[in-house]
């Protein structure tokens, strides 16, 4: 991609904002603030924001079906439930002049979450222990009346969420399949580049199981939670779970995914039951299971940047190369539009700083921006690529060749 022709601009003159991503992500174009917890995804952003998405659904696709359901419900669904007065970030929407009041005055819930969405769904396919188990995911846009918003991406009122809902003939099965969307898990985080300080830990289980939830929690200074670790069992917790008669070593930590037991709660209230083998109705156990996409893209903000800008992963940066062309001589410009399209043929995802800017400009971005390799072609270069990792000092000039073993 030309960056002469992407739409959105680097700033110099941005405004620092409560968090680093907040800062770094406007400022290198990545999003724009619409108002407090409400953000554009401009090029770039959508880029990450997309790669995030398609690593979770590559992974959730081992073990669940992918659905959309719809981000409107009716109010008769969260009554049904019992929720419509409890849930504290619960939003709805309703006609915003009299012209609309008169093509229809009815009231309808933005939702925060789907169980009483899912529920009534899957209950229309599920009949018999035959149907059973199932699992079914979506990635969508949530909505929460948040108090404060603050932190960028990492706490918002519209945000991107990828939320799971299984469903069950016994506890032991719905155990064995929660065991098995830890892995999932871990194998996400993994490729997103923020596996190895990612732990998890025990939370509550809310009002709907006396068992612990599973918190997915980033290690991370300017993170939300604070996390005890206990060393003897080597057990994370929630410090509002954490044992009170203990000491443990606490830490700073960002939640970027959560796994629930919801028991029977919802399929009770939907009367959603199944046959089983004896030709008996029988309960039907249900658990939930999130990972917050554009949250995940602020963590990494957050865990992943020097003075100078980003530091994206390999395997969600907008691009793997930052490709610089330094002056407008004919052989120069032809070098680097050549060397352009050649790594596009080789599968190679690429931003070409062609703009009409400083070669100070140029390099400032790169770095702000976060690809992970840089390359400049120049008239100083001679016919070769002057080479440097994001997180190298050092740079070296190589031929095509040697480029491609070290890219």
């Amino acid at each position: 991609m030309r960056l002469s022709k992407l739409f959105g601009k680097t700033t110099r003159t941005a405004k620092v904002y409560d968090s680093v991503n907040a800062t770094l992500l406007q400022k290198a174009g990545f999003i724009d603030m619409v108002m407090a917890g409400v953000y554009n995804y401009l090029p770039l952003g959508l880029m990450v924001l997309t790669k995030i998405e398609n690593i979770i659904r590559e992974e959730m696709n081992t073990v669940a079906s992918e659905v959309l359901m719809t981000s409107l419900s009716p109010r008769s669904f969260w009554e049904q439930t019992q929720r419509i007065d409890t849930v504290d970030v619960l939003m709805k929407t309703s006609p915003a002049n009299d012209l609309a009041k008169q093509k229809n005055d009815s009231e309808y819930i933005l939702n925060p979450t789907h169980e009483e969405m899912v529920t009534p769904l899957v209950q229309k396919f599920v009949f018999s222990y035959k149907d059973l188990p199932q699992a079914v995911y979506q990635i969508q846009t949530k909505f929460r009346n948040e108090p404060r918003v603050k932190s960028g991406l990492m706490r918002g009122r519209e945000f991107r969420m990828k939320d799971m809902y299984s469903f069950h003939a016994s506890m032991d099965d719905f155990k064995a399949f929660y065991e098995k969307s830890k892995e999932v898990y871990k194998r996400i985080f993994d490729r997103l580049g923020i596996g190895k300080e990612t732990v998890i830990a025990l939370a509550s289980g809310g009002a709907y199981t006396k068992e612990y939830s599973h918190e997915f929690q980033t290690i991370c200074e300017t993170g939300e939670d604070t996390i005890c670790f206990d060393e003897e069992t080597n057990t994370y917790y929630n410090k509002e779970v954490a044992p009170q008669e203990k000491k443990f070593k606490t830490m700073r930590a960002a939640e970027v995914g959560n796994i629930f037991p919801l028991g029977d709660k919802f399929t009770k209230d939907w009367k959603f039951s199944y046959t089983n083998a004896e030709g008996k109705e029988a309960p039907i156990y249900m658990g939930s299971y999130g990972i917050g996409p554009s949250r995940v893209m602020g963590v990494i903000v957050e865990k992943m940047h020097d003075e100078a800008g980003m530091i994206w992963p390999t395997s969600i940066a907008p691009a793997e190369v930052y490709l610089i062309v330094i002056g407008k001589e004919a052989d120069t410009v032809k070098q680097a539009d050549a060397l352009y399209e050649e790594l596009k043929k080789q599968g190679k995802s690429v931003l070409y700083d062609d703009r009409d800017v400083s070669p100070g400009q140029k390099f400032s971005d790169a770095d702000l921006i976060g690809v992970p390799y840089r390359l400049v072609v120049s008239k100083k270069t001679d016919g070769k690529i002057e080479f440097k990792k994001r997180t190298g000092k050092e740079t070296q000039l190589v031929s095509f060749e040697e480029l491609l073993k070290l890219i």
